[in-house]
């Protein structure tokens, strides 16, 4: 994690590092309580411009759990999670940027 706690860096046995922000780490979450049990339950979340990762605490050797300073702490990110992430990180993004809009809602 970077010192701003807005970023976490998660880097690889090849010694590639990827970067993330604290905001699209939370607004995709993996837990139920964000992605839901089904695809058409998961939720928007807004208002997280401003969020900070508090604390990354390991999850044996294939994960880890993010804490954000809003107190959301479930959601296990594992390494296939954040390649995911990293992945489709353009589409994601844009996909919630698009679903903020339509809502009405905002990142601040």
């Amino acid at each position: 994690m970077k010192q701003d706690k807005r970023t976490l860096v998660v880097s690889y046995d090849n010694k590639q590092a990827v970067e993330f922000t604290a905001e699209f780490l939370r607004v995709n979450s993996p837990s139920a309580e964000v992605q839901g049990h089904a695809p058409h339950q998961r939720k928007t979340v807004a208002g997280k411009r401003q969020v900070q990762i508090i604390g990354v605490e390991p999850v044996g050797n294939y994960a880890v759990k993010l804490v954000f300073d809003d107190l959301h702490n479930t959601g296990i990110f594992t390494w296939s999670y954040f390649d995911e992430l990293n992945r489709d990180r353009s589409k994601l993004w844009e996909r919630y940027l698009k679903e903020l809009e339509a809502k009405g809602l905002s990142r601040d």
